[in-house]
């Protein structure tokens, strides 16, 4: 279901951030043109809290789509490990198609926000 573009699945040793958090993943799914109207979706939803595996962990997401074209798409799946970007904090990928409604599925790939945004190390100079 994931796609991960790096090997950073490796928890830092200073990474005490890693321990119950969530994140944020938004969206919007590829566009669908097999019909009349053409149409995408957008999406936003907080992921459930970190699931160990090895020395990573992904997390559950749940969300349902926006109402486009009379109908909404729902998803419910896991992200892709930890990809460390420095300074403790790490991202998750996501990459699947939503449930079929409406006669169709759409396609989506996402990276979850940051996790702790608003937990900086560092000053401003």
């Amino acid at each position: 279901m994931y796609n991960q573009f790096q090997n950073n699945s490796k928890k830092p040793e200073h990474c005490d951030k890693c321990k119950k958090h969530v994140h944020e993943f938004l969206g919007s799914t590829a566009i669908f043109s097999e019909c009349n109207g053409c149409h995408n979706h957008r999406f936003a939803a907080v992921s459930g809290e970190e699931i160990h595996m090895g020395d990573t962990h992904i997390h559950e997401i749940k969300f349902r789509t926006d109402f486009s074209d009379g109908h909404f798409h729902e998803f419910c799946g896991k992200s892709g490990p930890a990809i460390y970007v420095g300074d403790g904090k790490h991202i998750h990928f996501a990459s699947a198609c939503t449930e079929e409604c409406d006669g169709h599925k759409h396609k989506f790939q996402a990276a979850s926000l940051i996790n702790s945004p608003t937990d900086f190390k560092k000053k401003c100079d």
